[in-house]
């Protein structure tokens, strides 16, 4: 089924670069590519899109499922570099978050921190040699708590997408830090209302000790079920607006066209 899916997501790039040439001249292309944290129904990215101003054109490429291995390997990245070169546009950014199916104990799409590393050189290379700027997100959190403190388990890719950013003087924005900062702060009863779908009474009950529960594999329709990863519209909304300022942050040119 996911490669099902991922072929027609890109088929669907493809028909965007093949029509490009019709589309209005506008100032900047912002294209999102990640996973699920950031693809709609699922992640940020929409809503990340529509808070930038009517001169950007913004298009959400994050594919559930996908790590820096597998987004290459299913053909996707190949379809976003040819709908990058195409005209009419000025400026292209492409903002690249993966982490979350990098982890161990997902074939075909796991990878070590070394090979992570250097495949996010890669698409950074790659990205330029075509003429957009890349731009490094570390993953989103998880929202998973024990004792009150969140699980911070992805703070080793966090941490070498950071030094990539560093190492290719990259644009990077750190979304790992602020969401987990942000969380935190918040705490788990609060962190389960940015969730897809309402969570169990065990779910309830186990964040009113500062603890997470361990959930059972979710049964259709998916997109309803609550779970610690994935957002609903407030999640959504909320770490968009997370992305934003960062953006208006590291990166001014573009970012003073997006809301925070």
């Amino acid at each position: 089924m996911r490669s099902l899916i991922a072929g027609a997501v890109v088929s669907s790039v493809l028909v965007l670069a093949a029509t490009a040439n019709t589309v209005q001249v506008t100032a900047a292309r912002v294209v999102l590519v990640g996973d699920s944290t950031v693809a709609p129904l699922s992640g940020y990215g929409d809503a990340l899109c529509q808070r930038f101003a009517p001169s950007v054109t913004c298009l959400n490429l994050a594919q559930n499922g996908t790590s820096t291995l597998s987004y290459r390997v299913s053909g996707l990245w190949d379809a976003v570099l040819t709908l990058i070169t195409k005209p009419p546009y000025t400026r292209s950014y492409v903002l690249i978050q993966f982490g979350h199916n990098d982890q161990p104990g997902k074939p075909g799409r796991s990878t070590t921190l070394e090979e992570y590393a250097g495949n996010l050189k890669r698409y950074v290379r790659e990205a330029r040699e075509v003429g957009a700027q890349p731009v490094l997100v570390t993953p989103l959190s998880r929202r998973r708590f024990e004792d009150g403190e969140l699980v911070r388990n992805l703070e080793r890719w966090a941490e070498a997408m950071r030094v990539v950013a560093a190492e290719t003087e990259t644009p990077l924005l750190d979304l790992n830090r602020d969401s987990s900062a942000a969380l935190q702060e918040m705490g788990p009863t609060e962190a389960n209302t940015l969730a897809r779908g309402e969570p169990p009474l065990e779910a309830v009950a186990a964040a009113l000790d500062g603890n997470s529960v361990a959930l059972p594999p979710p049964a259709p329709p998916v997109r309803l079920v609550f779970d610690y990863t994935h957002l609903g519209p407030k999640g959504a909304e909320f770490f968009a607006a997370i992305v934003a300022r960062e953006l208006r942050a590291e990166l001014p040119v573009l970012g003073r066209r997006v809301t925070p």
